[in-house]
């Protein structure tokens, strides 16, 4: 589709909004590669000094990463995404732990009381998804299927204003749990998260509140399993 505009700023904005809406629909996912700006100047119909100009501002704000020799990548998929990448990229992994805590305790809570039953269908595929990829021992596969079912729970919260924020906070999140994953998955560093969705299931709130809270601060040794 070619882009044309009396002014070379107007145009910019338009290549800008028509990128970021090509990472916020996930047609490129966090991590993945964009197309060169040789390609993007054929796609987008436009000069390359406006493709660069786009780019440098997606970089800007924090949606896209300029890699010297290796080319552009996807790094969030919101400015605000961006903006906590860089700002808690060196953070304490306890004060990451403990915000999980929170906000998946208060996700799970309002989830118990308010999933429809599509969503615990879907929670239910989904944590058979994570306890799959923890079997077969595939590091990369568990944590985006952890990732995925948290965010389903979240999603089930009905909160949009939670929703987007944890949505954000999601590479953060997948970075810690990588971190803290290893290499390896271990026997012993395994939890459960069956009776998140068995308390969901059964709309005990506390219960489910109670045990979603607990994931995040067992992966740092900072609180001792539930009904331990």
């Amino acid at each position: 589709m070619s882009l044309t505009a009396p002014r070379r700023s107007a145009l910019a904005d338009q290549v800008i909004s028509q990128l970021r809406q090509q990472i916020t629909s996930g047609e490129w996912p966090v991590g993945s590669r964009i197309p060169t700006e040789p390609e993007l100047v054929e796609q987008l119909g436009v000069a390359r000094n406006t493709v660069r100009e786009a780019i440098r501002a997606l970089a800007h704000n924090g949606l896209l990463d300029i890699r010297q020799g290796s080319g552009t990548y996807v790094a969030a998929t919101s400015e605000l995404a961006g903006v906590m990448h860089r700002r808690f990229a060196d953070a304490d992994p306890r004060d990451v732990a403990e915000l999980r805590s929170t906000l998946e305790a208060a996700a799970a809570r309002l989830a118990a009381r308010r999933r429809t039953e599509q969503e615990l269908r879907q929670l239910t595929t989904l944590l058979g998804r994570r306890e799959a990829a923890w079997s077969a021992g595939e590091v990369d596969r568990f944590v985006e299927a952890d990732a995925t079912f948290h965010m389903a729970v979240v999603q089930a919260s009905h909160n949009e204003v939670l929703t987007a924020l944890y949505a954000d906070l999601g590479t953060v999140v997948r970075a810690f749990l990588r971190g803290e994953v290893g290499d390896e998955l271990r026997p012993e560093d395994h939890v459960d998260h069956a009776r998140l969705v068995d308390a969901i299931r059964a709309s005990d709130a506390e219960a489910a509140a109670a045990e979603a809270g607990s994931y995040a601060l067992l992966c740092r040794g900072l609180a001792p399993p539930v009904g331990a």
